[in-house]
């Protein structure tokens, strides 16, 4: 984070100093990363003793000191060996400090924040523009899927005095939740990628989702910039709700980044990108049609950080791999592909998969679709499961393999759709899944595993891809 004082921190967190054993006092400087997670302290970090659901940080004040910590965040006190901060609320002075670390790196003039939304693609995006701002200076970017009310503030603390760009996911679980990061963090450029049913059962359906999508780009001043999705109509819709001078991408013929002559295959999608009256062609290596939306997404962001467009090509033609667990091609071995996309799952990132299977699929050979339950839809739930049972049935993929109680629905009504013979089956366990996967699976196969993070069919995607390396 920026180098702060001990004084400076209380002021900002609202809490009040006790210097440690260590000989620390209100004036020394601290200037390390924080951590919830007493497990990841590094010497001269943070340590945030926060109380959670299942556990209470103050329980693991010792093991942060031994591992190195420079200064403790704590709602009691504690451990004085070194330093503490007593505060009212760990997660509040998480956010707070935050703020006011931004705050400071934001006046200098030279930091300029990214913060990306969207029901699906957040982190995808995120990572392919990370990649597009280190070409231009050091940048910070969200590790994993950091973009909640702990992971945002622990990103932004990794921010220091140097760094040029920072590259934030901003999630929501619920209305006034990316309105609290975008104030922690207020972004130069906001973008929104989409409105979709992820999170539903939270939000409590699509209106709320796409008023709560929107908070990213409402309060931007006209000196910002709204980078927006003109093939999503609901994310269209927001260009009237914001001051920023707005951006569009998408495949839509009045997009300002634009891409067309898409081609989609097993190695990837190649399409033409359009952009500032230039047309270059790309050979985008990530899995997926449905990922040229994020390309696009990335180098209109890119080509606003000011990289030029062949820059923003050459970083998109690098990139090989969306995330592990996303569209992550594994195995080989007797020409059988495992494609492991069960990092999480929604309806039309689970029915972008499943086109995706059917397309990469070689003529001579089977598609085999594993798939597991998709979480946090609520009500739509049950008709969702439905719909990509009989999606998976219309596409002509040769077998279904359902596992896990939560799933059993999308087994049932691929059955019931009546277009197979008992070319879908159900296990409630994945051994039992992965045992039958490995009788069964034949040379040339190509396997889709897709679920919710939730259902963990991420770990059964990498020991087929172990199986068949």
């Amino acid at each position: 984070m920026i180098a702060l004082t001990l004084a400076e921190i209380a002021a900002a967190t609202g809490g009040r100093v006790i210097p440690g054993r260590d000989g620390s006092t209100a004036e020394t400087v601290v200037d390390g990363d924080s951590q919830t997670d007493s497990r990841e302290i590094r010497p001269g970090q943070v340590f945030f003793a926060r109380r959670g659901e299942e556990t209470d940080g103050h329980l693991y004040v010792p093991q942060a000191i031994e591992r190195g910590a420079a200064l403790l965040i704590v709602e009691r006190e504690t451990d004085d060996r070194i330093a503490q901060i007593v505060v009212a609320d760990a997660t509040e002075a998480l956010g707070a400090l935050a703020t006011e670390s931004i705050r400071r790196a934001h006046a200098g003039g030279r930091l300029r924040i990214v913060g990306i939304t969207g029901s699906n693609g957040k982190t995808t995006t995120k990572n392919l523009v990370a990649a597009m701002a280190e070409r231009l200076g050091r940048t910070v970017a969200s590790e994993k899927s950091f973009n909640n009310e702990v992971g945002g503030p622990l990103t932004m603390l990794r921010v220091r005095a140097d760094t040029e760009t920072l590259v934030a996911e901003m999630g929501a679980s619920a209305e006034g939740e990316i309105a609290r990061l975008t104030a922690m963090a207020p972004p130069d450029i906001g973008v929104v990628l989409s409105v979709g049913l992820a999170h539903a059962g939270e939000f409590g359906g699509i209106e709320t989702t796409f008023r709560t999508k929107s908070e990213m780009v409402r309060d931007l001043p006209e000196t910002a910039i709204a980078v927006l999705n003109r093939d999503d109509p609901r994310v269209a819709q927001m260009a009237g709700m914001t001051r920023a001078r707005v951006i569009w991408f998408g495949q839509h013929p009045e997009a300002d980044v634009r891409a067309d002559a898409v081609e989609a295959s097993a190695g990837g999608t190649a399409f033409v990108l359009h952009a500032a009256g230039e047309s270059l062609p790309v050979r985008f290596r990530v899995l997926g049609e449905h990922h040229v939306a994020n390309a696009l997404a990335a180098a209109a962001i890119g080509l606003a950080l000011g990289l030029p467009l062949a820059g923003v090509v050459e970083s998109l033609e690098s990139a090989e791999l969306a995330a592990p667990g996303r569209m992550q091609v594994l195995g080989g071995r007797d020409g059988i592909t495992i494609v492991n996309d069960a990092y999480n799952a929604s309806p039309d990132s689970m029915s972008a998969a499943l086109k995706t299977l059917a397309l990469i699929g070689r003529p001579e050979a089977r598609t085999v679709a594993v798939l597991g339950a998709m979480s946090e839809l609520g009500e739509f739930s049950g008709d969702e499961h439905d719909r990509i049972g009989l999606q998976a049935v219309r596409l002509g993929i040769s077998e279904l393999v359902v596992v896990g109680d939560a799933a059993r629905r999308l087994h049932i009504s691929a059955i019931n759709e009546g277009s197979w013979d008992g070319e879908s089956v159900f296990f409630s366990d994945q051994d039992s899944a992965f045992a039958y996967l490995l009788e069964t699976l034949r040379p040339g196969d190509t396997v889709l595993v897709k679920s919710s993070n939730a259902a963990g069919l991420q770990a059964l995607g990498d020991r087929l891809g172990e199986a068949y390396a």
